[in-house]
């Protein structure tokens, strides 16, 4: 008797815990889809007003809905400052910047992480002040050293610079994630006879590769929203990107809320697309992080 009256209870208390547990999930899941709101809230502001006639935005605001469909926003801006071409200049900068950036990060990490380098401590140190630098002590010996090497008004110089700036922060976090590999699995993987290529491909490369692919996504996310580097060193309409063409438009003042608002839309919008083609790598490199 006494061990049914257990049983009894035993199920009563899991039954309780199961429905507290339901009622934190839930309470959780509503907070969560209310930040997801609240963050989502000037993007669907921006998206209703690319649509929206300058009328129609005078007359009741940003806020309503539009009474009138309309394309004349984005069509103006896709004319106006040669989208395609401003798009393929930032995707091929950005895409470079990222891949480019990657490799070195990765080189770089495993000679200071894994290779034991002779004053790494130091040179992360290094590293790591660099990446503190602000951007507008760069300006003046960046512009004297790509004019003097013929690269300025060009996408190289972007690309090199940016490439460097990116590989610093990739090597300072990854020197320390490849700082605390297992020792085990590198000395099993030498005394199989791999070489330290070998080691690098096969062995850290496929463990490391969640938190690659996280700074794989911020170099070209970072790269595609530059902006005051490219302004200095993008002179000519052919070679410049959306964020300077975007800047260019609203310096001659030739645009209207609404446009405004279109720009805006059509400069964020494959930055959005490529977060959900790397979502899933993204989740699981910070997913990896926090189980590190």
């Amino acid at each position: 008797m006494t061990e049914v009256m257990t049983r009894s209870a035993a199920r009563r208390a899991s039954k309780k815990t199961q429905h507290v547990r339901s009622v934190g999930d839930w309470a959780t899941l509503i907070i969560l889809i209310a930040a997801a709101l609240l963050v989502l809230f000037p993007l669907l502001v921006l998206t209703v007003n690319a649509f929206k006639t300058s009328a129609d935005y005078n007359a009741a605001g940003p806020l309503s809905l539009p009474k009138h469909f309309t394309m004349e926003g984005v069509i103006s801006f896709w004319t106006t400052t040669r989208f395609p071409l401003k798009f393929m200049n930032s995707f091929v900068i950005s895409l470079v910047v990222a891949v480019a950036a990657v490799v070195l990060s990765v080189l770089n990490s495993f000679a200071l992480g894994i290779g034991r380098v002779k004053g790494n401590t130091w040179i992360v140190l290094a590293i790591m002040l660099a990446n503190m630098m602000p951007q507008e002590a760069l300006l003046y010996p960046l512009y004297s050293t790509f004019k003097q090497i013929g690269l300025y008004n060009s996408q190289l110089a972007i690309i090199i610079i940016f490439t460097v700036i990116q590989s610093a922060y990739g090597t300072y976090l990854l020197s320390s994630v490849y700082g605390t590999f297992p020792q085990a699995i590198l000395e099993a993987a030498a005394i199989d006879g791999a070489s330290r290529w070998q080691i690098l491909r096969k062995v850290v490369l496929p463990i490391s590769w969640p938190t690659i692919s996280v700074l794989f996504v911020f170099f070209f996310v970072w790269t595609w929203n530059e902006y005051m580097i490219p302004m200095a060193f993008l002179m000519s309409d052919d070679v410049q990107t959306i964020p300077l063409a975007l800047a260019t438009l609203q310096g001659q003042r030739t645009m209207d809320a609404t446009t405004l608002a279109s720009a805006s839309l059509l400069s964020i919008i494959p930055t959005i697309i490529f977060f959900i083609i790397f979502q899933r790598k993204l989740s699981q490199g910070i997913t990896a992080g926090a189980v590190k």
